[in-house]
């Protein structure tokens, strides 16, 4: 993905599963789209795959921690 939403949630008592989902409604309600990717900080992710919904949710060092980076997978 190398465009996308990057949303900002750091309550630690929200599980990160309801964070992408609120992210995810955001995305849709915003650009009309459904995203199916979340990428993360390593640090948010207690297992590393997760899914969300029908949103696939994987590590990435390049997202801060509390932060979400939110979009449509480009598919090669």
């Amino acid at each position: 993905m190398n465009v996308g939403m990057l949303w900002f949630d750091n309550d630690p008592r929200t599980a990160l599963t309801v964070k992408v989902e609120r992210a995810a409604d955001y995305y849709r309600q915003k650009y009309g789209h459904i995203p199916d990717l979340c990428l993360v900080n390593r640090g948010m992710l207690a297992e590393p795959l997760l899914k969300a919904g029908k949103i696939s949710v994987r590590p990435s060092r390049l997202v801060l921690p509390g932060h979400l980076w939110i979009g449509v997978e480009e598919k090669n």
